[in-house]
């Protein structure tokens, strides 16, 4: 994308030619325009450079609360639904998890809603469109 837009490319044509949002060309474009000075400071020394570079594609902090679970505790509720349940259980309730979360101290609290809520966003997505790679046997 940001190689793309240093070509001299359009956003609109990087967005329809990558199939992302426009907004989102525009928004890397800036990043790295805002840059220019401190990447071109950096030339000549490349652990400072890779340090600007990091910086730029870093994360920006985003507005909202932060998450009430850290990302180790969704991944013990993820591993902890993938477990065999204990007899007389056949299969895991959402209130079962909630119990059972709170008994192994993963989490002193947690709704059912909350534990439907990770196990659906745990899902795999697939991309619509293959980004980077098609089999030549197409």
């Amino acid at each position: 994308m940001v190689l793309r837009a240093a070509d001299g490319e359009t956003n609109k044509h990087i967005a329809s030619t990558l199939g992302v949002n426009e907004d989102g060309v525009g928004q890397w474009r800036r990043r790295w325009l805002d840059a220019h000075d401190r990447l071109a400071a950096a030339t000549d020394q490349p652990k400072r450079l890779r340090a600007v570079i990091e910086a730029v594609l870093a994360d920006r902090p985003r507005s909202g609360a932060p998450g009430d679970f850290t990302p180790e505790q969704i991944c013990q509720i993820i591993a902890l639904a993938c477990e065999t349940p204990p007899p007389p259980l056949t299969h895991w309730t959402r209130k079962d998890l909630v119990r059972e979360t709170i008994q192994r101290g993963i989490a002193p609290t947690i709704s059912a809603t909350t534990i439907g809520r990770i196990l659906k966003s745990g899902r795999p997505q697939a991309a619509s469109d293959p980004l980077l790679a098609q089999s030549q046997d197409s």
